[in-house]
């Protein structure tokens, strides 16, 4: 079943990609391999969540937050590949849980997003993980996820193609030659 049937029938609409807060882009592409800036819950129409797991929010609000923010890491997938069956597989997940100091539930936290994943890729979805517990993250955002995706064979969007092919081409001046190195003097000869 084709990913965009799969979110349908799961009743999932993907968030648009979130416009980066700084010098750094939402996804770079190396090989076959994708890596995902770190986002979070913050989805359009809604307020940006803040404060600390385990104070703050529940197990529950916690878990369903990084649901959340696997959704914009769809989003934000879905923008960069056009796609989203072009993944071959979901490969590491990174989760960091704004919590108290005695907080130790981040790998229930963090499967919301895991378990998303599996929903929406099947096997493909299921990942290297982990979970962690921060003492603050940007803007008192309660969780934070990167990811990382390989990719089916194939050539490259045009987006994420070196803007510099005409380097290529460019003539060089021969380097020049090195002169040869003195050679050694012959050894002493042994004394009779």
């Amino acid at each position: 079943m084709k990913v965009e049937e799969r979110l349908k029938e799961l009743g999932i609409e993907l968030p648009e990609a979130t416009t980066p807060m700084g010098s750094y882009v939402n996804a770079v592409r190396t090989g076959n391999l994708l890596f995902l800036a770190g986002k979070g819950p913050g989805l359009p129409g809604k307020p940006l969540p803040v404060g600390k797991v385990g104070r703050d929010f529940s197990l529950e609000q916690a878990n369903r937050l990084a649901r959340d923010t696997g959704l914009s890491i769809l989003g934000a997938l879905k923008a960069e590949l056009g796609d989203l069956d072009r993944v071959k597989r979901i490969v590491k997940v990174l989760g960091m849980v704004n919590a108290t100091s005695e907080y130790g539930s981040h790998p229930e936290v963090i499967n919301g997003c895991s378990d998303l994943f599996v929903e929406v890729f099947g096997e493909k979805g299921r990942h290297a993980r982990s979970a962690v517990g921060m003492g603050s993250l940007p803007r008192g955002i309660p969780v934070e996820i990167e990811v990382i995706v390989e990719l089916e064979d194939d050539a490259p969007p045009p987006s994420v193609v070196s803007a510099r092919p005409a380097a290529a081409k460019r003539k060089t001046s021969p380097a020049p030659k090195a002169k040869a190195a003195p050679k050694a003097k012959a050894a002493k000869k042994k004394k009779a």
